[in-house]
């Protein structure tokens, strides 16, 4: 037999495997799973140093498919975003991967989601977006299509919500499309998320087979591969590399750098566009969304806001490693305390 590959921590591609998917065969979610781990293996990235969190629905059931060495919490429907949030700040050096659903996050915790990505959370925030209820059998999400007809759902009277608009209105810094058939650029994008110090946000369009993958669907496989309008190749450089273009074909390469030193390298196509221009990427948005065109790439970038443990002053040692005599007052404290209410 031959010598098994590992990366430089010694670890297989196999080691960062999870359970076998239950999910439909051809679901747009496997093939972001499957992308995690390759990232994950490639980047040498040790398992006990992520955090998986998802809450309800197919996409929540993901987690369970990538990083089976990782620590994970499946929480309440729409609820992932506060769980989330106290677990990083008990623990501030777990980089987190939260795992939603277009329903998971722009219906019931849409809420919650705002909340996070206004107090810039560290964690990369993946929404598998199919703009349907999948577990429940096929009803429409808040980002279905408006006049969109499902067999058994008849026609949405409703505008989406768009999750890269609501993102970046929040003040995330790191906001990203990209579409669960382009495996490189998921890939890429997975890559500069994982080094970004604040919340990023990752809208993936994962089409859902079994309910949502008629041609009209602008969440279908076949309109993804049609309409997919990239705003620019997209590359990560790691921190101990030499930046380069590398093989990319002549055109304007924009350098990106990132709080640890690694780069993104974008070469722009379709247009001079600046994902640093935050009116821009709204524009941009709104214009692919009248257009119904696929847009996929960074959006909108931004490393200057703090994130929560700055802001919250947390020190170098995590809050759940701390003695309990470093956490609780001492009981003379607290018996003064309850003197004082007598």
């Amino acid at each position: 037999m031959g010598k098994r590959q590992v990366n430089a921590i010694g670890l297989s591609q196999a080691d960062y495997r999870g359970r076998p998917s239950t999910l439909c065969k051809g679901c747009g979610h496997n093939s972001i799973a499957n992308q995690i781990i390759s990232v994950a293996y490639e980047l040498s990235i040790r398992p006990h140093e992520i955090l998986k969190m998802s809450g309800i629905g197919c996409s929540s059931k993901s987690p369970a498919y990538f990083l089976g060495q990782s620590f994970g919490f499946n929480a309440l429907h729409g609820r992932m975003p506060s769980v989330a949030t106290g677990a990083i700040m008990a623990n501030h050096h777990l980089k987190a991967i939260g795992v939603s659903g277009d329903g998971d996050t722009g219906s019931i915790g849409l809420g919650q989601f705002k909340h996070m990505v206004r107090r810039n959370v560290p964690m990369v925030y993946i929404v598998e977006n199919n703009g349907v209820y999948g577990l429940t059998k096929g009803q429409f999400s808040a980002t279905a299509d408006e006049g969109q007809t499902l067999k058994y759902a008849g026609t949405n009277p409703f505008p989406p919500v768009d999750v890269c608009m609501e993102a970046i209105v929040a003040g995330a810094g790191f906001v990203a499309r990209s579409f669960s058939g382009d495996a490189k650029q998921v890939r890429e994008l997975l890559k500069a998320a994982l080094s970004f110090k604040g919340t990023a946000v990752l809208d993936i369009i994962s089409p859902c087979v079994a309910f949502n993958n008629q041609d009209t669907s602008t969440k279908s496989y076949s309109y993804g591969k049609a309409h997919e309008a990239p705003l620019h190749d997209f590359g990560w450089v790691p921190p101990s590399e030499e930046i380069s273009i590398g093989d990319y074909a002549p055109g304007e390469i924009k350098m990106v750098e990132m709080p640890d030193g690694s780069y993104i390298q974008l070469r722009r196509l379709e247009e001079d566009y600046d994902p640093e221009d935050k009116i821009a990427a709204l524009q941009r948005l709104q214009r692919a969304q009248d257009e119904q065109e696929l847009i996929t790439g960074l959006i909108y970038f931004n490393d200057r806001r703090a994130t929560l443990p700055e802001v919250s002053r947390l020190g170098d040692t995590p809050l759940s490693a701390l003695a309990d005599e470093q956490i609780r007052p001492p009981q003379a404290r607290l018996d003064e305390l309850m003197a004082s209410l007598m």
